[in-house]
C-alpha cells in the first residue's frame, strides 16, 4: 500500500505550524519544490513495490525529498532525520501537511532505498528536467524543418572522472594484515561455536602484530618483502585451520555455520590471498582485477595520469553534459578507454533531443580515428585538431580562429561540473559501501546538480518572460501615442509620465 499526496495538492500557505507567523515563500526549500518532479519519481518508485501486501509505505516524496537533503547539506543518513525533526521548511519539502517533532522514518532505511532507487531512475529524472526545459524549443525547431530530418543543433560536451570511495589508501601488507585479523575473527567464532571443544589452533596474533606494528612505524619500508612473506605465510595458516574446522562442522553437526555475509568476507579473503601469492610469487605489482579493498570488493584501481593522484578507487564515470544539464552515460568499476563512449553519448542525445548535435567538444583520449569518421559521416564537428601535417598556407580567418578557440575553451564547463560535484556534494567521498547502493549515491549527486541548474534556468526564463511583456507593452504604448489614437489630454499625459527607456 501506497500514501502519496500529488504536488499539486499541497501549497506553503495550507502548511500548518504551531506558530503564529506564516511561513516565507521565498524560503529556498520552497522555491526547490517546485522544481523537482515529484510525480515523475513516484510514479517510477511505486512500481518497485507490492501495492496490495505489506503496511503503508513510506511516501516516495519523503524518500526523494530525504535523500536531496542529505546530499545538499552533506548529511550523514542520521543526521538527515534530525535535520528533518528540527526545519519546518524542510518537512514542507519532504511533504507532511503540519510541523511534527516526530522522524519520518528510520535512518537505517536508507541502504533499503539505496538498493531500490539506482542510478537508472536517477537519469529517467535528469531526462525529464532536460526535456521539460527545452521542449518548446525542439518544438519550433522541428516546426521550422521542411522535411522529418532536421539539421543538427547543439553542443554536447564529454569528458570521463572517477567517482573516489571513501576507502583506506591500499598497500599489500596492509590488506594481507587486515585478511588475517578477519581469519582470526573466523576462527574465534568457529572455536566458540564449537563449544570450545579441542585444543584452539594457534594463530600467533601477538607476535605477528607487534611485527607488523613496528613495520608499518617506519617510513622506509626495507624488508618489505620478509613482511609479505610472514603474513602470507600466516593468512594460509589460518585458512587451512578454518578449512578443518568447518570440515568438522560438516561432519559432527551437519549444517554449515557460516552466515551468507561471513561466507562471502571468507570467499574475498581466499581470493586476496591467492592474488598476492601470485604477486608475491612472481615478483610483479599488477594482477587483473586486483582487491583494494576487502568489505568493497567491486572497487578497482583506476590510473587516471592526474597530477595530485596517479590511480583512483572508485567507479569510473562516462558523462555528457548538455546546456548545463550532466548524465551518466558509462558507469563503470573497471578501468576502460573513455573513447569508447563518444558513438552511445552522441546516440543518446539523438534519441532525447531528435536531432544529432552540431559540435563535440572533447580532449584528444575521444579524437579517435573511429570517432572522427563516424562523426563526419554524420555531419558534426569536433574540437579536435586535424589529423596530418599542418597546412603551410593557413587560409582560416581571423574569426574562425577566435571561434574555434572558444569552442575548445567550453569543455572546461564539464571539468566544472566535475568539481562542483568533488568540492561540493562529496563526489570523491563516496561513503557507500555495497555495488548497488553506491551506483544510487552517485546517481542522486548528479540528479541534484541538475535540479539547481534547473532552478536558475527556470528563474531566468521567468525573468526574461516579464522583460519581455514589458518591454512588448511599452512599444505598444509608444505607438498609441505617436499615432495620437487618443485626443484626451489626460492620457497623453499619464503615457509620458509614465515613460521608461532601456
Amino acid at each position: 500500500m501506497i500514501r502519496y499526496t500529488p504536488e499539486n495538492q499541497l501549497s506553503i500557505l495550507e502548511f500548518k505550524t504551531p506558530f503564529k507567523n506564516s511561513l516565507s515563500t521565498d524560503n529556498r526549500w520552497v522555491r526547490l519544490a517546485e522544481v523537482v518532479p515529484w510525480d515523475e519519481f513516484s510514479s517510477r518508485y511505486i512500481l518497485m513495490m507490492n501495492n496490495k501486501l505489506g503496511r503503508p509505505g513510506i511516501s516516495p516524496r519523503i524518500v526523494l525529498g530525504a535523500l536531496i537533503i542529505k546530499h545538499m547539506e552533506n548529511l550523514d543518513d542520521r543526521g538527515v532525520i534530525e535535520a528533518i525533526q528540527e526545519n519546518v521548511y524542510m518537512q514542507y519539502f519532504v511533504g507532511l501537511t503540519e510541523f511534527s517533532t516526530n522522524p519520518v522514518f528510520s535512518p537505517s532505511l536508507f541502504v533499503k532505498i539505496r538498493k531500490r532507487v539506482g542510478a537508472n531512475l536517477f537519469d529517467s529524472l535528469n531526462v525529464a528536467l532536460i526535456k521539460s526545459l527545452s521542449e518548446n524549443t525542439d518544438k519550433n525547431h522541428l516546426s521550422k524543418q521542411d522535411n522529418h530530418t532536421p539539421n543538427n543543433k547543439g553542443k554536447l560536451q564529454a569528458d570521463a572522472t572517477v567517482a573516489d570511495q571513501y576507502i583506506t589508501y591500499p598497500t599489500d601488507n596492509g590488506l594481507l594484515n587486515t585478511a588475517l585479523k578477519k581469519s582470526e575473527n573466523f576462527i574465534d567464532f568457529l572455536y566458540e561455536k564449537n563449544n570450545k571443544k579441542g585444543v584452539k589452533p594457534r594463530t600467533y596474533r601477538r607476535t605477528l602484530n607487534s611485527k607488523f606494528l613496528v613495520y608499518s612505524k617506519k617510513k622506509k619500508k626495507k624488508r618489505h618483502r620478509n613482511m609479505t612473506y610472514l603474513l602470507l605465510e600466516a593468512v594460509n595458516r589460518n585458512l587451512n585451520h578454518i578449512d578443518k574446522m568447518l570440515t568438522i562442522f560438516e561432519q559432527e553437526h551437519n549444517f554449515f555455520p557460516l552466515s551468507n555475509q561471513d561466507q562471502r568476507m571468507l570467499w574475498i579473503v581466499k581470493h586476496l590471498y591467492s592474488q598476492q601469492k601470485v604477486m608475491f610469487d612472481t615478483k610483479t605489482n599488477s594482477h587483473p582485477d586486483r582487491l583494494v579493498n576487502l568489505y568493497q570488493p567491486q572497487v578497482r584501481a583506476i590510473p587516471r595520469g592526474k597530477t595530485k593522484a596517479q590511480i583512483e578507487f572508485g567507479s569510473k564515470l562516462g558523462v555528457s553534459l548538455d546546456k548545463g544539464f550532466a548524465r551518466i552515460n558509462t558507469f563503470s568499476w573497471n578501468a576502460y578507454h573513455e573513447g569508447k563512449d563518444l558513438i552511445p553519448q552522441v546516440e543518446a542525445y539523438k534519441q532525447l533531443h531528435g536531432y544529432y548535435p552540431s559540435l563535440v567538444q572533447v580532449d584528444k583520449a575521444y579524437a579517435t580515428r573511429e570517432n572522427r569518421n563516424w562523426l563526419k559521416e554524420r555531419n558534426i564537428n569536433i574540437t579536435a585538431t586535424a589529423l596530418g601535417r599542418k597546412k603551410k598556407i593557413n587560409t582560416e580567418t581571423n574569426y574562425e580562429k577566435q571561434k574555434r578557440k572558444r569552442e575548445a575553451a567550453e569543455r572546461n564547463h564539464i571539468e566544472g561540473k566535475f568539481g562542483q560535484g568533488k568540492n561540493g556534494y562529496g563526489l570523491n567521498k563516496i561513503r557507500s559501501k555495497l555495488k548497488k547502493t553506491s551506483e544510487s549515491w552517485v546517481g542522486c549527486i548528479f540528479f541534484i546538480m541538475n535540479l539547481i541548474n534547473y532552478k536558475k534556468k527556470v528563474l531566468l526564463c521567468l525573468f526574461y518572460n516579464t522583460l519581455l511583456k514589458l518591454i512588448t507593452l511599452y512599444s505598444i504604448l509608444r505607438r498609441v501615442r505617436n499615432k495620437n489614437f487618443f485626443r484626451n489630454n489626460r492620457i497623453l499625459t499619464f503615457l509620458n509620465q509614465y515613460e521608461f527607456t532601456f
